[in-house]
């Protein structure tokens, strides 16, 4: 059996990163992935384009919250996972497809 991992990233108004970051995560060479976008009361189109990107694939997960915080953000992604083992990165990164 695969261990299914938790990547977890907290989301607030990057709409100018947040593409490219996910198309990094969702690329990865490990697919048993559980990807858990914490929208973190985002004012910018942050929540369309998350929306749109969790439509094409099953993996993410999106959890919309009122802002609290970083730490809060990752405190949620926690709490919400599933996963063995859980990894963060900042919605302003970019990975390369064999990070996990």
């Amino acid at each position: 059996m695969t261990l299914l991992l938790v990547l977890s990233f907290p989301i607030y108004n990057v709409e100018k990163y947040l593409a490219r970051c996910l198309e990094s995560v969702v690329n990865q060479t490990y697919e048993n992935l559980e990807i858990i976008c914490v929208n973190d009361g985002s004012t910018d189109t942050s929540k369309v384009i998350l929306e749109d990107y969790s439509k094409r694939d099953q993996r993410i997960r999106v959890i919309n919250q009122s802002n609290g915080g970083l730490s809060n953000a990752r405190n949620t992604g926690i709490d919400v996972s599933k996963g063995e083992y859980i990894t963060f990165i900042d919605s302003d990164d970019y990975v390369a497809d064999d990070y996990i």
